[in-house]
């Protein structure tokens, strides 16, 4: 449960902050009457994200074994692409997030209420596929019934809070430190994920090596245990891998994280310069503000 509440708490605090960007820059400008367009923008969003979710869960269900395996393992493969995109994008562009999607509503308030509709929708649209595709292949790789979903709207709902707050003014944290961890976490939690996708691939027959384990220290910990289940559910543990996912888990995980951990390193050192993460507003257009988050991106 913790891998996806990690998963849901990540992916949905980048879409709360981008919620939080907009609407606070609206207010600080004195545009209130534009927040109408901005929200039904999100609002669609959200809703394609939810029904993106639905498809994804029920259309499989109908298929065979073979065409759920496939679809699964492509499908968690793809997940994982855009997840490590995702998080070495928000290292690279954090700093620059704020006056980027400043730039775009400016725009989209200059062509009218649909391009403003269209700004809201693609900027929170992104981040919800995203999250809708990562949560559904954690969910098939763990599956634990509906512990990883609850997982997932617990972290979800705790972006939503923290967005509040800082909108509100309320909470400040260093996002740079926030971003950089929980994104190394969430390579860990990619690289279950994909381990499990190329498992499903080799149940399919796209893959060869379904028979050959690497090892079997089921004996030593069982799947059904209370540490299995939570070995399982944080970092997508197997106790039985083929050669062949052991060896896709290993070239993805350890090149990625001194990839990821060393842009951390070279983008926070001491001559780095400083990002805010969420807006500032004054209380002179009637927010209390968006809470400045002091970061190092």
């Amino acid at each position: 449960m913790f891998g996806n509440y990690l998963i849901g708490l990540r992916e949905g605090l980048e879409a709360s902050l981008v919620v939080c960007i907009l609407i606070a820059y609206l207010v600080k400008t004195g545009r209130r009457e534009k927040l109408a367009p901005v929200w039904t923008g999100i609002a669609a969003a959200v809703v394609l994200s939810m029904a993106f979710g639905a498809v994804l869960q029920f259309g499989s269900s109908q298929m065979s074994f073979e065409a759920q395996e496939a679809l699964g393992g492509s499908l968690s493969i793809i997940a994982v692409g855009l997840v490590t995109w995702m998080v070495f994008w928000m290292r690279r562009t954090a700093r620059h997030l704020k006056s980027e999607l400043h730039g775009k509503l400016d725009a989209a308030i200059a062509m009218g209420t649909f391009a403003l509709v269209t700004t809201a929708f693609l900027a929170v649209g992104r981040e919800g596929l995203e999250t809708a595709l990562f949560i559904w292949s954690a969910v098939q790789a763990t599956g634990d019934g509906y512990n990883p979903l609850i997982g997932a709207s617990l972290g979800l709902l705790t972006s939503v809070v923290l967005g509040w707050l800082f909108y509100r003014g309320a909470l400040k944290i260093n996002l740079a430190k926030f971003f950089t961890w929980t994104g190394a976490m969430l390579v860990v939690v990619a690289a279950g994920v994909l381990a499990y996708g190329v498992h499903d691939l080799q149940e399919a027959g796209w893959l060869p090596g379904l028979h050959s384990q690497a090892f079997d220290i089921s004996s030593t910990i069982p799947k059904d245990s209370w540490y299995g289940t939570l070995l399982k559910g944080v970092f997508n543990f197997q106790p039985d891998p083929t050669v062949f996912q052991l060896v896709v888990w290993a070239a993805y995980l350890v090149p990625t994280l001194i990839l990821f951990l060393g842009l951390f390193s070279r983008t926070s050192g001491p001559g780095a310069p400083a990002a805010s993460g969420a807006p500032r507003a004054t209380g002179q257009s009637g927010a209390k503000g968006a809470g400045s988050a002091e970061s190092t991106a």
